[in-house]
């Protein structure tokens, strides 16, 4: 059984996956006065028992990684995990200057398309400590590209920094398959869709909270062919609500938990008032738990496909 959790943290990401195997991943960072104690507590409670736990940090914008300084502190980030980048502010907050100091320290670890690393993505069950794979693999990015390199130069040069996210999934030998793109932008992952062998996936987490600007093309979501795309917390008015798709509404739902078991995935939610369409999902066998309110549950692709 594994946990995915995507925290309602309003303009802002924030996720952990507590892995079935001895690892737990944290995907971007957004803590603030109001929910620090309850995310960062629950993150320590969570993790308890694991001998990996990895920070992913996609872009640094500070809706990505405000908190970060204090996530440190309180977890002390041994496995650092961003593209290699120079990205500068002319502003520099506390957190980015934090992030830049774990970017380029000794626990950093760059990620790219087909990296390998121990416990991500690879588990040597000869070295006795047997720690499991994370199941986490990098579709993107392509360093060599051309359209990449004109992304660094603009983080490099502090102008933006969306376009450096890196794409990637996590997956569960046959069960869900995940995807995070980060803040890549529409027009970004048009001129680079066909350097990606897109796989098929259940859960996307839509670009940029979901924001048109990051609306992922057509032509990839049917290669993609997501069961479920989450649609993130930024204002109504610059939501792609992604017709045709089912989706769950972070706004409304809250905190979003999909929970993984053997052959299906039950969803959760911390609103129990959220009232959109959720007849792509099955009856949940129980409505309430302490993961929250059950819409219901799915069976993952790979189930399916054996």
């Amino acid at each position: 059984m594994s946990i995915i959790k995507s925290f309602s943290v309003g303009n802002g990401d924030m996720f952990y996956i507590k892995h079935g195997s001895s690892n737990f991943t944290i995907i971007d960072c957004k803590i603030d006065d109001e929910n620090s104690e309850q995310i960062l507590s629950e993150i320590e409670s969570e993790r308890k028992g694991k001998d990996i736990t990895r920070v992913i940090s996609t872009h640094p914008d500070e809706d990505h990684l405000h908190g970060l300084k204090k996530l440190d502190e309180k977890i002390e980030i041994l496995n650092f995990y961003c593209v290699k980048n120079k990205a500068i502010k002319k502003d520099e907050t506390e957190d980015f200057k934090h992030y830049c100091t774990l970017r380029d320290g000794k626990n950093h670890y760059y990620v790219y398309k087909g990296c390998r690393r121990m416990w991500m993505n690879d588990n040597d069950e000869n070295d006795g400590r047997n720690y499991g794979s994370s199941g986490i693999n990098f579709l993107w990015p392509e360093t060599s590209n051309d359209e990449y390199k004109k992304a660094l130069d603009l983080a490099a040069n502090g102008e933006a920094f969306n376009n450096i996210s890196p794409i990637f999934t996590y997956s569960v030998n046959d069960g869900v398959v995940v995807m995070w793109m980060g803040d890549i932008e529409h027009d970004f992952v048009e001129k680079i869709k066909d350097n990606i062998s897109w796989p098929e996936i259940d859960i996307l987490f839509a670009p940029h909270h979901g924001r048109d600007s990051g609306k992922v093309p057509e032509d990839v979501l049917k290669k993609l062919n997501p069961q479920i795309i989450v649609i993130g917390e930024a204002p109504s008015k610059d939501l792609n609500y992604y017709s045709g798709y089912n989706t769950i509404k972070q706004n409304s739902a809250g905190d979003i938990i999909f929970e993984s078991l053997t052959d299906k995935v039950n969803v959760y939610v911390s609103n129990t008032n959220y009232s959109y369409d959720t007849s792509f999902l099955s009856d949940p066998e129980t409505k309430n738990s302490s993961l929250g309110t059950c819409l219901g549950f799915f069976t993952p692709h790979k189930t399916e496909n054996g």
